[in-house]
Parts: C-alpha cells; sequence; structure tokens
C-alpha cells in the first residue's frame, strides 16, 4: 500500500522509437502480499514470473483478451505483490498517444488502465524491466506538488472489494472511474 500512494504524482516515461511518451501517475491500486484478488496469490507461474522480481520491476499483464496492464512490483525478489497503474495525465506525446488510441480526446488516453497502457504504447517486451534503471521504460518524480491523495475500494473486483486499497489524486480530471471514487 505504501507503494501505491507513493506513485501518485510521480511520472511513468517511454522511450519509443516513434518519440518519447510520458505521464503523471494519478491513480493507482495496491494488490498486496496474500491478496485474494492478486495475480500473485496462487504462486509463481510462467505467467506471473515478473510480479516476483524486486521492487520497482514492470509487471505487464493481457486482460479480458483484449488490454494490457502496467503494474510495478512492490516487495523484495521473491515475494509477489504489485501496484496497477490506473491513470496518467499525459505530459508528453500526446498526439503519439491520440493515434495509438484512435483519436481519444486528452481526458480519455490514459483514463483506465487499459487505455494507459495502450497509450503509452506498453505490452509483454517491457514485462520485466527495472524501472528505476536506464532504460527505455522508466519512473522519475515530479516537479509539480501532487495534490491531496484520496483513497477508495478498488475498481471492478469481485474479492476483497471492501479494502480501500486505491489512491488517487483528489480533484485531477484525469482519474478513472465513477465520480463517487474520484472526489
Amino acid at each position: 500500500m505504501e507503494l501505491a500512494r507513493y506513485l501518485v504524482g510521480k511520472i511513468a516515461v517511454h522511450d519509443t522509437d516513434g518519440g518519447r511518451l510520458s505521464g503523471r501517475i494519478v491513480e493507482t491500486e495496491a494488490y498486496p502480499v496474500g491478496d485474494s484478488a492478486g495475480h500473485a496469490f496462487r504462486g509463481e507461474t510462467p505467467r506471473n514470473a515478473s510480479l516476483f522480481l524486486a521492487r520497482g520491476h514492470a509487471y505487464v499483464r493481457f486482460t479480458y483478451g483484449s488490454s494490457f496492464l502496467f503494474n510495478v512490483t512492490s516487495e523484495a525478489a521473491g515475494v509477489g505483490a504489485g501496484v496497477l497503474l490506473r491513470a496518467l495525465e499525459p505530459l508528453e506525446g500526446i498526439d503519439l498517444m491520440q493515434r495509438f488510441r484512435g483519436g481519444a480526446r486528452l481526458l480519455d488516453l490514459a483514463r483506465g488502465p487499459g487505455r494507459l497502457a495502450e497509450a503509452m504504447q506498453i505490452d509483454f517486451r517491457q514485462d520485466g524491466i527495472d524501472l528505476c534503471a536506464p532504460g527505455p521504460l522508466w519512473l522519475a518524480t515530479s516537479r509539480l506538488k501532487t495534490g491531496v491523495i484520496g483513497e477508495s475500494v478498488r475498481i471492478g473486483l469481485t474479492r476483497n472489494v471492501d479494502r480501500k486499497l486505491r489512491f488517487y489524486e483528489r480533484g485531477n480530471s484525469f482519474v478513472s472511474g465513477p465520480r463517487r471514487l474520484r472526489e
């Protein structure tokens, strides 16, 4: 949970062949150790192996047969847990993001985890990357002050639904989810 709160206000950067894509993280969800809604709950498999890397690595998964999701590992090596990046406020490469997202309006470019991955061109090629080391995908601090951080239940789950493990910048229009979970 600590990392999920900490990441709000940080910047995700992806240097692609077409140019730099970046956005300020405005919403996250924690999937801590032992969480039955987390992908590490049943143990390590070839599919979720990168989730068991040391804190600060990318764990990319494919869901619903259509969307990639970008997570950051949150524990020591060998312990599976992570933080889902749910929404970004686009900063750089907005024209590219709009092309990748079929001309979506600015507000909807990276609002929601599937849209975020599509706008940032995140897929299995980035799975396992150390986000704290030099490379094409990395995390940075922002010069902007982060607003008040709100917390709520996570969105779209059927297990552990009452836990307040979703963190977001209050009042930021790029945060996803229903209005009652954004204010």
